[in-house]
């Protein structure tokens, strides 16, 4: 009876093994499901539509210049140059990781677009006759806006839009200029990188 025992002992413990490994997994076996770390800390500052900033370190921290040329056929070519970040796709998860996200575009303080890449072309008619504010801020999935210092990841340039004169042609009258600004107004924009007049 004891030759009986023996593989009976033996399949009980290999059952309890396969049992035990299955149903006790380390954390590690989840990270799926895991919460992220906390990426920076929130703050109560809040930008004009009410989403928080979520500060991080100077090191590593994100940051956007922006540059806007005439578009050939009319409106305005957006070109994004990002450090630290990487813009998420779409349908990207609604939480924050660090160095990801997306851009918001705002012509005056107004809203016009949510960008995923680094170029977009701005319709001319969210740009009208006059000088206007161009600006480019950076926000994590979550829908927080990522600063610095207290301060949004953002830079500016300002844009000017003037209608064709009598006798010109419409390349020639739509004479345009940008102009990036970056700390001096307020974001984290390197003004090292100009914008270009045409």
């Amino acid at each position: 009876m004891t030759w009986t025992r023996r593989p009976l002992a033996a399949l009980a413990l290999c059952v309890l093994l396969l049992a035990g490994s299955a149903g006790c997994g380390s954390g590690d076996a989840r990270k799926g499901d895991a919460s992220p770390t906390p990426v920076g800390k929130i703050l109560e500052d809040r930008d004009h539509e009410g989403r928080p900033y979520r500060d991080v370190g100077q090191e590593g921290a994100p940051d956007v210049g922006i540059e806007v040329q005439p578009g050939t056929a009319g409106g305005w070519d957006v070109r994004l140059t990002v450090r630290n970040f990487r813009f998420s796709p779409a349908g990207a998860a609604a939480r924050a990781v660090a160095g990801r996200g997306l851009a918001r575009l705002f012509v005056d303080g107004r809203p016009v677009a949510r960008l995923r890449a680094p170029a977009y072309r701005l319709d001319a008619r969210l740009v009208p006759r006059g000088t206007h504010r161009l600006t480019a801020r950076l926000y994590a999935d979550d829908g927080t806006v990522w600063a610095v210092d207290g301060k949004p990841v953002e830079s500016t340039a300002d844009i000017t839009a003037s209608e064709p004169g009598p006798g010109a042609t419409p390349d020639t009258a739509s004479r345009r200029k940008a102009r990036t600004q970056g700390a001096d107004t307020g974001g984290r924009g390197s003004p090292a990188r100009p914008g270009r007049a045409s």
